[in-house]
């Protein structure tokens, strides 16, 4: 009888990863909601707080995402899920929709809008599907994803 052992996630990996991976989230949220209230106001303050937020979103995803990349594609390959597979990826595009965004935010003013609003609402969206496919493959489970 052969069994097959799957290798362990770090515990100290995981609680980074679970201590940052909701900061780029409520950034991304919030500067979604700065974009749409400078696209109603025309107040600038709202879109540099925007792209404060989105600069502040993108430093703080490399950590999760490395964490992520490890621990899905490197050291528990086998052990990984579809759903942590497709949450992944859905955040790699993500990021790089945000990356775009934060170009976007770098020209003049009432250049932003209306192409930071949809990067914004596409980073937002790509986050909060993976955050749900991930909820429910562990819901499947029956592993609780948050306590």
């Amino acid at each position: 009888m052969h069994s097959h052992v799957l290798p362990r996630r770090n515990v100290v990996a995981n609680a980074i990863y679970g201590l940052l991976n909701p900061i780029p989230f409520g950034c991304f949220v919030a500067a979604l909601i700065f974009d749409i209230v400078y696209a109603r106001t025309g107040v600038i303050l709202w879109m540099k707080g925007a792209a404060w937020l989105i600069v502040f979103g993108l430093l703080f995803a490399i950590v999760p995402r490395l964490v992520n990349l490890t621990q899905v594609w490197i050291t528990s390959r086998h052990a990984a899920v579809r759903g942590e597979r497709l949450d992944f990826w859905l955040n790699l595009v993500a990021i790089v929709a945000a990356i775009f965004n934060a170009f976007v935010h770098s020209r003049d003013a009432y250049a932003v809008i209306p192409e930071g609003v949809w990067l914004s609402a596409v980073t937002v969206l790509l986050l909060a599907i993976g955050h749900i496919v991930v909820a429910v493959r562990a819901s499947d489970r029956g592993v609780l994803a948050h306590d």
